[in-house]
């Protein structure tokens, strides 16, 4: 028998892990959540978070992205860990831990297609979720926790938001997260003094109300944050 060290690995299943991808895009002031329908299997028909079995020939970060592309058509993004989750009897019929990764994209840079096995994609206001199979709305509602901790201490919006947005749709995009309304005047105070803004002198077009000025982020400044943190009291 060959050492361990020596085993070849093949692309089966590992039957006792599996990945889940969060997937969060922000459109007219909504923030969204990926979900895929069921095709086949016990959970036929149900909506649920893009997942799968991870291959013994793959790294768990190989298989997240292998696993969002193939589900959804979504691929080439940044997928982060965010947790694992290991209850015993989370999934019914044998002990199975996942691995969950978000990522936080625009949905305008995506066109969804649903893979073999899912009978549809779709993205879902965050209010609008439908009861899901396992533990995946324990898995959501941990993860929007999580980032409703996180855009207090670190800059959100770099992937979320176009490359040049007004303050209103910053505003937006917080609120979406925090679920909860913002003093505008207030928030803008705070963001112009991170000078995490620049001003492009440029204005919105096409609009029927007055103009906005059009903002982008100073990339420099937005991944010193996001090395350094900072308190962004709500």
């Amino acid at each position: 028998m060959k050492p361990s060290f020596l085993l070849n690995f093949t692309d089966e299943i590992i039957d006792a892990l599996s990945i889940d991808c969060l997937i969060f895009g922000f459109k007219d002031a909504q923030l969204s959540i990926l979900l895929v329908k069921h095709g086949i299997g016990p959970t036929l028909g149900q909506w649920a978070l893009p997942g799968s079995w991870i291959k013994y020939n793959e790294s768990i970060d190989e298989a997240a992205g292998r696993i969002l592309s193939s589900q959804t058509s979504v691929e080439n993004i940044y997928l982060e860990q965010f947790k694992t989750f290991g209850e015993v009897r989370r999934f019914s019929p044998r002990r199975v831990i996942t691995i969950a990764y978000y990522a936080l994209v625009n949905i305008e840079k995506f066109e969804l297609h649903p893979g073999p096995t899912e009978a549809d994609v779709s993205w879902f206001n965050i209010q609008e979720v439908p009861t899901m199979p396992f533990d995946h709305n324990k898995i959501f509602e941990d993860c929007l926790s999580f980032l409703k901790h996180k855009i207090q201490h670190e800059p959100i919006g770099f992937n979320l938001l176009p490359a040049k947005f007004t303050l209103l749709q910053l505003l937006e995009l917080y609120e979406a997260i925090l679920g909860q309304k913002l003093d505008k005047s207030n928030f803008r105070k705070k963001f112009l003094k991170m000078n995490l803004l620049v001003d492009t002198q440029e204005r919105q077009q096409d609009v029927s109300h007055r103009a906005a000025t059009l903002y982008r982020f100073d990339e420099s400044v937005y991944n010193k944050l996001l090395e350094k943190g900072f308190t962004f009291e709500v």
